[in-house]
């Protein structure tokens, strides 16, 4: 009986540590399921993922536009249409023989 006694501590001892690894097992478990980057995540990743690539696509074709609105606009070699239109816009410039339209 003296050894029942001795081994049932250990046993419960035992029991605990196996018991917190499997709750430490299911937690990470629950984590790689439900987690920020779980599996139930991954098609609402993959849609931000488009998002951003499409954004990107859009930024780069606006960023080409303004390079090569500033290349017209070099001092060196001036686009006389650009400058016009520069000076009307902003100045409110014409010459006295034009009509100015305004679209809105």
């Amino acid at each position: 009986m003296i050894k029942k006694s001795r081994m049932e501590p250990k046993l419960a001892r035992e029991s605990l540590v196996q018991g917190g690894a499997l709750v430490c097992l299911l937690v990470l478990a629950g984590f790689s399921l439900a987690g920020p980057s779980g599996i139930l995540a991954w098609s609402e990743n993959q849609r931000l993922l488009a998002e951003r690539r499409a954004e990107v696509v859009q930024l780069t074709k606006e960023r080409d536009e303004l390079r090569n609105r500033v290349a017209l606009l070099d001092p060196r070699q001036m686009d006389p249409d650009l400058a016009g239109e520069l000076l009307r816009s902003n100045l409110n410039v014409a010459h006295p023989d034009e009509m100015v339209m305004l679209l809105r």
